[in-house]
């Protein structure tokens, strides 16, 4: 078996996450976090739906880091995601950080919506 270093071209991947933080890229995020092709900004929950909306030209699918524990998206918030025509997988926050990885390493549109651990 080979292995090879994977490469994220310009993208940034998750390198860490704690108690209420991520590291994306080497840089620490306080809380919250969307990432997608055009970079990383503080988040601002379920309630901001219209940030993850603003994202539809850029990703096609977008994963939900939902904490330590899976938990369902609230209606409102999944309905408005579909409605821009983005899909969207929920899980919690570690697996999510790690499916968001591997897509990116494959070139893939994909963005992240991650509340803390």
């Amino acid at each position: 078996m080979r292995m090879n270093e994977v490469s994220f071209d310009d993208s940034r991947p998750v390198d860490g996450y704690g108690p209420g933080f991520f590291r994306v890229g080497g840089e620490v995020v306080q809380g919250a976090v969307l990432l997608s092709p055009g970079g990383v900004r503080a988040w601002g929950g379920f309630e901001d739906a219209a940030a993850v909306v603003g994202k539809a030209s850029e990703v096609d699918f977008l994963l939900i880091g939902t904490g330590a524990e899976i938990a369902h998206a609230p209606p409102a918030f999944r309905q408005a995601v579909e409605a821009a025509g983005i899909g969207l997988e929920v899980m919690a926050s570690p697996a999510a950080c790690r499916t968001y990885n591997v897509l990116l390493a494959e070139g893939r549109r994909v963005g992240a919506a991650l509340l803390p651990v």
